[in-house]
């Protein structure tokens, strides 16, 4: 059964997703219902909710950054509830790997297709990982997240770290964080191994290649768009990245998860 969490201020409409979808019909449990983004991390963290259906506008903290803080620690899919046909809204959501961006007022055969939807990448994600990961695999993408909690406590890093975030999309060297950070290349390089276990450029591959596979994922744009969307850029170097660290082509990947 699908672990749900919902997360939406308004209590009307909270109470109408809880009592208007035949849940258990659909395989499916509310575990739990918040109001702000606050809430919601602390539930994400006890429950790790397989689907979250998450309003955009929330007080305290709002529904894509709640997202921003969970969604590389946690794997979940999210579905995004907003009272605004807002392009820029929709392009976060995407971003946060969000798996689809449904307008107020909800119409319940939309949330429903969407959650059915949620459920197929759910069993498609968990296929894949069976199949494709070993534990040592699995950690050069636990490295990332190792890395943030580490560089927390170390500033250099963690601008270091905010660049990469800012700017992947770019060609970007360390010498381009050298001229940001008015530090030495040898300071930066050091001091990046030493809070997050790897190198500045091994993070950034790993950060990129992250971010290739939430794009494929959500089956945003071909393989080599997808390629110059996080940074990379050259289709055949992309690939060789790709292989790298996932085992297999981009586009045996997108054949594993349905995309072709």
């Amino acid at each position: 059964m699908y672990k749900i969490l919902i997360a939406e201020d308004e209590d009307i409409i909270r109470k109408g997703l809880v009592f208007s979808i035949p849940w258990a019909q659909m395989d499916c449990s509310v575990i739990d219902e918040v109001r702000n983004g606050v809430e919601g991390i602390e539930k994400i963290r006890e429950h790790q909710p397989d689907i979250l259906i998450v309003d955009v506008n929330m007080p305290v903290m709002d529904g894509l950054e709640m997202i921003r803080q969970t969604y590389e620690k946690y794997d979940y899919i999210a579905i995004i509830l907003s009272g605004y046909s807002n392009f820029e809204y929709a392009q976060q959501a995407i971003c946060c790997g969000a798996m689809g961006y449904l307008l107020k007022p909800l119409k319940i055969e939309e949330l429903k297709d969407a959650i059915l939807r949620a459920q197929k990448e759910c069993e498609v994600r968990r296929a894949y990982v069976n199949k494709q990961f070993s534990k040592e695999e699995w950690k050069h993408f636990n490295l990332l997240k190792e890395g943030r909690e580490a560089a927390g406590s170390d500033e250099v890093a963690q601008r270091m770290l905010d660049y990469i975030a800012a700017h992947y999309r770019e060609k970007i060297i360390l010498q381009d964080v050298v001229k940001q950070l008015s530090y030495s290349e040898t300071l930066l390089n050091k001091r990046f191994k030493e809070a997050t276990g790897i190198t500045f450029i091994e993070y950034l591959n790993r950060y990129r290649i992250q971010k290739a596979l939430k794009l494929l994922q959500n089956r945003h744009g071909t393989i080599s768009e997808v390629a110059w969307e996080c940074g990379i850029g050259d289709y055949k170097y992309f690939g060789t990245v790709f292989k790298k660290y996932i085992g297999c082509s981009p586009k045996e990947y997108l054949t594993e998860i349905g995309g072709l």
